[in-house]
């Protein structure tokens, strides 16, 4: 599960990459300085760190990710639930909610994910 494990930086640096791949390295130290104010070294050690560790590739000096958001966003989610609410769906989706109105719209697509989701036939 820590496969997808990011701390901040990484994530942010990894996001630039998700909105501008694929993208020069050159200019991604351009667009980091301006983001992240991140020096030019900063940014390579981050594009051989994160490329180390198989979460983008650097092949003729452009970076492009290995990784979708998707994937990186679902184990940020199931970590939080693990650690904060004992793994329970219905504990986190309790506290989301709390105190919050939700549309029609959303509570309607909310009862046809978990329709599709659930084990049990009707």
């Amino acid at each position: 599960m820590d496969e997808y494990k990011l701390f901040d930086a990484e994530y942010r640096f990894l996001s630039v990459i998700w909105e501008s791949e694929p993208v020069n390295s050159t200019e991604l130290s351009r667009i980091c300085l301006d983001r992240l104010g991140w020096k030019k070294s900063t940014t390579f050690n981050m594009i051989r760190k994160l490329t180390e560790r198989g979460f983008i590739q650097n092949v003729n000096a452009t970076v492009t990710s290995l990784v979708k958001k998707e994937q990186v966003a679902k184990y940020e989610t199931e970590s939080v639930i693990e650690k904060n609410f004992g793994g329970s769906l219905p504990a986190f989706i309790a506290a989301f909610l709390d105190g919050r109105r939700i549309s029609a719209k959303e509570a309607a697509e909310v009862k046809r994910m978990i329709d599709e989701a659930s084990d049990e036939e009707e």
